[in-house]
Order: structure tokens, then sequence, then C-alpha cells
């Protein structure tokens, strides 16, 4: 068998077990997609309300359209039709990133892809990231090619979950075409606002911006591991409780009003050194291939480390960057890429493995999601080394070797 036939039996074999797995594991891994996502829809189809129209909504307008578009494979239960689904815009990326098999970098990053599926588990295909994900990945890959159809697509994905809105600010900075991305993303982003404007929701356009503003410390994420700790040794005020509002388990304890007012200053921070080095490094002439997956990381890290939110489907983001190195150049990016396949397998060991443990605060699932977490604050303390590490040449040898660069793999 060819190796290309090789890469797709494997494909289906890891999309099949993922899917399977929803079914299987507890704390019901898929239940986003039958609890949530099936209503809203649903409601959209028989005229009960249009979630981001009629009513505020957590996710921006376009998060609607596949929702939706699950519903096309009807003859299944909704659940169902939704792992096809899934696969399905999965595919399609696949083979754009495998083409012929014949680059090594691309096989090497579909490997990586197939392997941070299955180990991340059935969180990363039952949730709206396993929609955006593959249509970021496409995005990075046209930017030098074709970098309008790259923004559009980039821009979709943004409208449907903010987190691309990271890729799309790399390719600002680091793309000698960036007026072209703005362009895309402005046309998107237009069409899109025109629609919800004409449909009555103008009120609720942004809303998905101002509904996260006054959450607490939700129980994964990294800064929640000193609290976790506390609630685990029982030590008084510390606890984890249920918010009902916006259906997660958050953690409490001593000055903690004072910690969630901090983290969001804290991570724009973050994000924003994080930026001016990349595009610092870009104005000193550095390369597109050697700053963009690496800007694009180092972002999307910025936002789960130091975010008071922390979702297990966050770990997904980091696939496309990932792969996007790796595409360019495998030698450097495969370090990183082990540590983030460890960092999606003891995810899937949080959630939903270990997860009914973490909502009482067992010692042991405790230690496990901070150990991720530690994971995570690692990859992003070598992706920042890495940024700044990146050469910088004359602004005319720059422009002769971005695009080559950025076309090898």
């Amino acid at each position: 068998m060819s190796r290309r036939g090789v890469l797709w039996v494997a494909f289906v074999l890891v999309h099949v077990a993922v899917a399977v797995a929803g079914y299987i594991l507890p704390s019901g891994p898929m239940g986003d997609v039958y609890l949530v996502y099936e209503p809203w829809s649903a409601r959209a189809l028989t005229g009960g309300g249009i979630v981001g129209i009629t009513e505020p909504w957590v996710y921006p307008q376009l998060a609607l359209v596949p929702l939706v578009l699950a519903w096309v494979f009807g003859f299944l239960t909704y659940t169902a039709g939704w792992a096809v689904f899934v696969t399905l815009i999965d595919a399609v990326v696949f083979r754009m990133l495998v083409g012929t098999a014949r680059s090594r970098g691309r096989v090497t990053g579909a490997w990586f892809w197939l392997a941070a599926i299955l180990l991340l588990g059935p969180v990363g295909m039952y949730r709206l990231d396993g929609v955006t994900v593959p249509l970021a990945i496409a995005g990075s890959l046209w930017l030098v090619g074709r970098p309008w159809l790259g923004a559009i697509l980039l821009a979709v994905a943004t409208w449907i979950k903010v987190w691309p809105a990271a890729v799309l600010a790399a390719a600002v900075v680091t793309l000698r075409r960036r007026f072209t991305v703005v362009g895309g993303a402005l046309v998107v982003s237009a069409v899109t606002l025109a629609i919800v404007f004409l449909a009555g929701g103008g009120s609720y356009a942004f809303a998905f911006v101002t509904e996260q503003t006054n959450r607490g410390l939700q129980i994964e994420a990294p800064v929640s591991g000193f609290y976790m700790l506390l609630a685990s040794l029982g030590v008084e005020g510390a606890s984890v409780y249920y918010e009902p509002n916006i259906l997660t388990f958050q953690v409490t304890g001593p000055n903690v009003d004072a910690v969630i007012a901090a983290m969001t200053p804290l991570m724009l921070l973050a994000m924003g050194s994080v930026f001016v080095i990349g595009a610092v490094k870009s104005l000193r002439g550095a390369s597109f291939a050697a700053v963009f997956p690496a800007l694009t990381l180092g972002l999307v890290l910025g936002f789960i480390v130091f975010n008071k939110v922390g979702s297990p489907q966050y770990i997904v983001w980091l696939v496309t960057p990932v792969i996007v190195g790796l595409v360019i150049d495998r030698a450097h990016w495969a370090k990183p890429a082990i540590l983030m396949l460890a960092i999606a397998g003891l995810t899937q060991g949080v959630y939903p493995l270990a997860y009914d443990g973490l909502l009482v605060a067992q010692i042991g699932a405790v230690l496990l999601v901070n150990l991720r977490n530690v994971l995570l604050v690692m990859l992003f303390a070598w992706t920042v080394y890495r940024l700044a590490r990146v050469r910088t040449r004359p602004h005319a040898a720059s422009v002769r070797s971005r695009r080559p660069a950025a076309v090898k793999g």
C-alpha cells in the first residue's frame, strides 16, 4: 500500500475510534452536541428563536451555520450526524495537507494531526472547535499562495469561534500581502454583520464578547491550579462549584476576586508581548516561515495559559500552528510537536477520564490537570524562546526568501 493509502486508512480508523469513544467514555464528552447544539439549531430551524439574533449568545453568529448543517445527516441521530460532518471537513483538509504524500513535512504534519485527534479524544470532535481547526489549517496553508482565500477561511473560522483571530493577527504581521489578508477578513466580517443587522440582531452582534467577561476561575485553567490544590487539601474557603448561567464548573478560594480581576489584563499583556516580539522580528526582515508558526502558537498559548477559562477543547487549537511548523521545518518543530501530543493525552486523561474526580477536587485528578498545565507553560516558554531567537536579515533578502521558504515542506 502506498504512503498516502496508509495515511487514509489511519484517518478512517482514528475518526471512527474517536467518534465511538464519545459514546463509551465517562462524563458524556459529546454532551455539548445533543444538550446544546441540537436544541439551538432545532429552534432556529423551527422558528423558535435564533441565538445571536433574537437573544445574546456566547459564540459569534456564524457558529450557527455548522450547527444547522449537521442536520443534513438527519437520517442519523444529531450527535452521529455531527461526528460525520466534522469527519468530512477533516477529510477535505487532510487531503489538501497530504497532497501526493511526497512532501515529508506534510506527511509528518498529517501523522501529527491524526495522533493529536486520537490522544485528545472525543472533546476535539464533539465541539465547535472541531470545525474551526481544519478551517484554520487550510487557511494557514493557503496564506502564501492564496492569501485572499486563506484570509477568508480564517475569518469565517473566527466568526465561528474567536480563537483563529490569533492566526489572522500573525498573518497580518508576517505576510508581505498583509492588506490582502486584512481585506479578506473585512469582507467576511462586513457580510456577516450586515446579515445580522438585517435579521434584526444588531443589539446582539457582539454579545459573544460581553457574555464572557463575568466568568470566574474555571477548574481546568492553569491559574486555577493553586486553588484546586487548596480545595483538594480541604482548605477552608476553597471549593469547586457549578455556575448554571454558563454551564461550567469553577473554583473559589482566598482572594479569588483579585485573581479573577487580574487575569484578563495579564492575558492581554502576555499576548501583546508575544505579538510585539513577532512584529519586531518581521519588521527587521525575518521570514514568514520563521515567524508565522511560532507567533501563531505563542498567541494561542498566551490565550490558554493566562486565561481564567480553561476548557479541554482549547488544546485542539495548538494543532494548527504545530502542523504549519512541521510542514515548514519539521526538524525544529519535532520537540514541540511531541510536547503538544503529551499535553493532548493528559487532557483526555483529565477530561473525560478523571473529570468526576476533578469535580470533587480529588488529589490525583488535581495533580493530573496541574501536570498538563505545567507542560502548557513549558510549551509557551519554548515558543517565546523560539520566536526571540529568530534571525533577522535585510529586507531585500527577506523578500526573496519568504515565499519559497513557506511553500517548501
